[in-house]
């Protein structure tokens, strides 16, 4: 029996909630300078908990593998332990003595791994329940987990007083960090399972138009919060009431949906709807065997259309194009991440306050970023087109290398402006790439590839971040901190124009696979 399409919209709900949580790492700058100075370490060494958490997902293709063998809702739930355990040690031993440099990096890898294996069961949710909506639905959930760093910082923003009093800043995040994915994850577990494809096979737009609509909402009521929301008169509380209230507007569309499908089965048991009909009998299977014939020739055309190779295991890393994305990506969205990660300390060196004002800024337009190919992708396949998603990460990276350069000015306004830049392009690319690796080398080993692509990360992270964390300690020559534009100034120079090499090997990429595509594609079948 066919599952109802409440119930795989119910599934997409239950993955909005839990991208939305999973980026805890994303709110490491708000309270990064705190921890610095509460465990006495250096820049260097802050830099390198800021790359334990992308440490972990160097293991992230163990998520994949479990993926094949476990339900979902597990993989889920087992991120979620991880990070109970990696964040919730730290906030009970944080003022402890006992609670070493290297333990504070191996609890903080441990989380960054459990972000993998709910980013998995995620994906693999989307792409399994709405195959042929799949590059829109895995746009729309991940765009929320742009939102995670200022759904944090808002929940952070409204926690009593008390409670603000008793615990550090470091300690509320960690808190924060360890027990809401848990929570979120336990309630949405029933909804995190595989459905069959249901009898109706017609393409549901309300539903989409409706989340699209919900979604643009969020993003505004973030945005509004992050540059705005007391000069309106808009409280910290009230500011987080509406955002919650946004989050859980998505749960209507399977309700209504769940309300239709009541009323259509109610209609179908009425005595007058069971008379025999011949004609209508005739009409349905000629109808059900015209839907079997449009979709077998649409499974063809995708297939003729993407002409890939399914590729996995050694042999992705055998290809030039692996390489070119893997570097590309390195080159751009993991930069990005970088960039965001050293925001507390830029803050600081600017002689700004507070840095979770620049946090949520990030977030909110990481947010949109994310938001915006799902949105591309849904028009322009009702239109007939499809637009190659390594000429999109191309468009996205330039904006990207100019947004660094502008950043060697020291106003305040260019750091706003060039923040949100590079949040937006790249939420945009890290939404992107999570169907480019399905476009480049196919679906079938998906789990494992994927997160063998996003090894670049932790890599990344660890040659860029200890690179601006040694200009920053040279500069502050021999104290803490460095204050003046100049501490970032070479790190800025030298990441746009690794940025702009993200661009040109991200277009050799397009040129080859394209190329290809239409070597295919010109061979006689």
């Amino acid at each position: 029996m066919s599952s109802s399409s409440s119930a795989h919209w119910l599934s997409l709900v239950g993955s909005v909630w839990l991208q939305t949580i999973n980026g805890p790492n994303a709110d490491f700058p708000v309270y990064s300078s705190q921890l610095k100075e509460t465990k006495g370490i250096s820049q260097v060494q802050l830099n390198f908990l800021a790359f334990a958490s992308d440490a972990g997902k160097l293991f992230g293709w163990f998520a994949g593998v479990a993926a094949l063998h476990l339900p979902l809702w597990a993989v889920a739930v087992t991120g979620a332990a991880f990070g109970l355990v990696g964040y919730g040690v730290q906030f009970l031993f944080l003022d402890k003595a006992g609670l070493a440099y290297w333990h504070l990096f191996l609890l903080t890898s441990l989380a960054g791994n459990g972000i993998c294996w709910t980013n998995t069961a995620c994906y693999l949710l989307c792409i399994r329940n709405f195959p042929s909506d799949s590059r829109v639905t895995v746009s729309l959930a991940t765009s929320y987990l742009g939102l995670s760093a200022k759904f944090y910082a808002t929940v952070a923003d409204a926690m009593p007083r008390a409670a603000k009093a008793r615990y550090s800043t470091t300690k509320v995040y960690l808190l924060l960090n360890a027990v809401v994915p848990m929570l979120v994850t336990l309630v949405t577990a029933p909804a995190l399972r595989v459905l069959e494809l249901g009898d109706d096979r017609k393409r549901t737009e309300a539903p989409f138009h409706a989340m699209f609509a919900i979604t643009v909402s969020t993003g505004a009521c973030a945005i509004l919060g992050s540059i705005g929301a007391m000069s309106i008169g808009l409280s910290t509380t009230e500011h987080m009431a509406a955002l919650l209230v946004l989050l859980a507007t998505p749960l209507l569309i399977p309700l209504v949906l769940r309300a239709k499908e009541s009323m259509a089965t109610i209609r179908e048991t009425k005595p007058e709807n069971r008379v025999h009909d011949l004609d209508s009998d005739e009409a349905f299977e000629t109808a059900a065997s015209v839907l079997d014939d449009l979709e077998e020739e649409e499974h063809h055309e995708q297939a003729e259309e993407s002409g890939r190779e399914e590729v996995g295991g050694l042999r992705l890393t055998r290809r030039p194009d692996f390489w070119l994305y893997f570097l590309s990506y390195m080159f751009s969205a993991t930069l990005g991440l970088v960039f965001l990660n050293n925001l507390g300390q830029i803050a600081e060196s600017r002689g700004l306050a507070d840095a979770s004002t620049l946090v949520s800024l990030s977030s909110s337009f990481g947010f949109f970023g994310r938001l915006l190919p799902s949105i591309l992708d849904y028009y322009t396949a009702k239109s007939g087109y499809s637009v190659s998603r390594t000429v999109s990460m191309a468009a996205l990276m330039a904006p990207m290398s100019g947004a660094f350069f502008l950043l060697l000015q020291p106003n305040d306004m260019v750091l706003y402006a060039s923040t949100a830049v590079v949040g937006t392009c790249t939420g945009a690319i890290t939404s992107v790439a999570v169907t480019a690796t399905s476009e480049l080398f196919g679906t079938k080993h998906f789990g494992v590839n994927h997160n063998v692509v996003v090894a670049n990360i932790p890599l990344g992270s660890l040659c860029f971040g200890y690179l601006a964390a040694f200009m920053y300690q040279r500069g502050a020559r021999g104290g803490s901190r460095c204050l003046g534009a100049a501490c970032y100034r070479g790190t800025f120079l030298l990441w746009g124009a690794t940025c702009a090499v993200g661009t040109a090997l991200c277009t050799a990429l397009y040129a080859r696979s394209h190329g290809e595509k239409l070597h295919r594609t010109s061979v006689p079948r």
